[in-house]
């Protein structure tokens, strides 16, 4: 498996600043995100003090950010990150499209407003899970839950109904899908709660209850404690240094996911940071 150089996690200011200046430094990239950039920056109004773009809209601005980007060489892996595992010389990273490794990751991977279920950190690895293709090959003849955001997850679900029993499938989005056969979609359903009953994954929602042997949640983002074993955070945000470097040597984090103020031009700042202390770090490492 090829090892990256530095493998930058987000889309947004602060993860493509950081891979561009990751490349301008020769380091092998690996930049995890939607294609898009950030909804954040792309459906924004009007932005008026980023130095260089007055006056910019947000539309405007995204396709500047990408353009620069594909410019210098930096191409985007489209893919959602499950985990990021640290192995001491190298982190492992854990996608549901496939595995990859590198020596250092920078995690630009921005703020979530969702907050996790009642029970879903307590059952996390005992019956709750973020990745229904990993797993998958464990639900053979099985019955499990997916609490969709996106109608990319249909496929997830579709993956997942080829070794499973029964997959009920709960759109938290405006489903037009078609998914059938054993794949039974529950629409305007809200989930409230999760519990482990008798070795069942329960879901309590506003209207009933579902039992299976596991509940995916196909979320866009992850709890950035549950996206890293080990990571320090202060409060919802994860802990950095002026370096905007974590707990975990080799490991950075830059943008909205390190705290206040949630500004464009902070968060591309904070990733120039982060991608030049990652260079440093494998400068030490070799």
């Amino acid at each position: 498996m090829e090892r990256y150089d530095i493998a930058v996690i987000g889309t947004g200011p602060a993860g493509l600043e950081a891979a561009i200046t990751a490349k301008v430094r020769n380091k092998s990239v690996l930049l995890l995100g939607g294609k898009g950039s950030s909804d954040k920056v792309s459906k924004a109004h009007t932005i008026q003090n980023y130095l260089g773009l007055p006056n910019v809209s947000g539309e405007d601005m995204a396709k500047a950010f990408l353009d620069h980007a594909k410019s210098m060489g930096v191409e985007i892996t489209e893919d959602k990150v499950n985990a990021v595992y640290s192995m001491g010389q190298y982190f492992a990273i854990q996608c549901h499209g496939g595995d990859y490794e590198a020596t250092s990751v920078i995690v630009a991977a921005g703020m979530t407003a969702m907050k996790p279920f009642a029970g879903e950190m307590e059952n996390l690895g005992r019956g709750v899970s973020y990745c229904a293709t990993c797993d998958a090959a464990l639900y053979k003849g099985k019955t499990a839950i997916i609490l969709a955001y996106s109608s990319e997850d249909e496929a997830e679900a579709s993956f997942l109904a080829e070794r499973a029993e029964t997959v009920y499938y709960l759109p938290q989005y405006d489903y037009n899908g078609k998914l059938e056969n054993n794949i039974k979609v529950s629409k305007d359903v809200k989930p409230q709660a999760i519990e482990m009953i008798d070795g069942q994954a329960v879901l309590h929602t506003d209207s009933e209850d579902f039992k299976a042997d596991g509940i995916f949640i196909l979320r866009e983002q992850i709890a950035p404690s549950q996206l890293v074993p080990g990571l320090q955070m202060d409060g919802n945000h994860v802990m950095v240094d002026r370096s905007m470097a974590t707990n975990i040597k080799g490991l950075f984090a830059c943008g909205d996911i390190t705290g206040t103020p949630y500004q464009y031009i902070k968060a591309a700042g904070e990733g120039n940071v982060a991608a030049l202390s990652a260079v440093s770090y494998l400068n030490q490492v070799k």
